[in-house]
């Protein structure tokens, strides 16, 4: 039991670190908490496991988190004036940023890619410059989406895998087979009078 116990905690501590990864640049916060789920789904199975409909969930919402991280960072260059060419490089940037230079490339990367397409197309530096603080913009509303979605990956977890004793859990029907099992015992067995009467019975016929 303290082995499940102590596998349980290291599991919900990957957990809390993808919480935090949500929240921090270059950390794969959802991906650490799909992970720790799916190792809990492996390695307890169908006796303690959240279950592989809950899986699926978690995946649903890992899904989510990253197109939550590319759209956001897309209509934030738009909505401060960034064309087509400056939401592209914003994208561009944030690939690049992440694999180059994590963890400042994730806001680095979307900012210098929005301008750096904005300005080769013709576009003035200052209008360039607001594509890239419009993707930057975009980035930090990706990273809150992101940790809801943790935030909703864990409260999923906590509820299907929460362990419980589960040797102290009796069905009724077997308490009922307990319970006449022990009747049907204490009325077969002669009570202490009756055994002393039936050894005497036998001594008297001996004698």
């Amino acid at each position: 039991m303290l082995e499940l116990w102590i596998g349980f905690g290291l599991i919900i501590l990957v957990m809390f670190i993808g919480m935090i990864g949500n929240l921090i640049p270059g950390i794969p916060g959802t991906s650490l908490i799909f992970t720790a789920g799916l190792i809990h789904q492996l390695y307890f199975g169908d006796n303690g496991g959240i279950g592989w409909f809950w899986i699926l969930a978690l995946v649903i919402l890992m899904a989510a988190s990253f197109l939550i991280d590319y759209i956001a960072t897309l209509l934030g260059a738009k909505t401060l004036g960034a064309t087509w060419r400056g939401m592209l490089g914003a994208l561009v940037g944030l690939i690049l940023g992440i694999i180059m230079f994590p963890p400042f490339g994730l806001i680095l990367g979307p900012f210098v890619g929005a301008i750096v397409f904005e300005w080769a197309f013709g576009r003035e530096v200052r209008e360039a410059s607001k594509a890239g603080v419009g993707a930057v913009a975009g980035v930090i509303l990706g990273m809150v989406g992101s940790a809801i979605c943790g935030i909703a990956m864990l409260g999923i977890f906590l509820f299907a895998a929460f362990p419980y004793d589960r040797t102290k859990t009796v069905s009724p029907e077997i308490e009922i087979l307990k319970n006449n099992s022990l009747e049907q015992k204490t009325d077969t067995s002669p009570t202490p009078s009756e055994s002393n009467i039936e050894n005497n019975e036998s001594a008297e016929i001996k004698n």
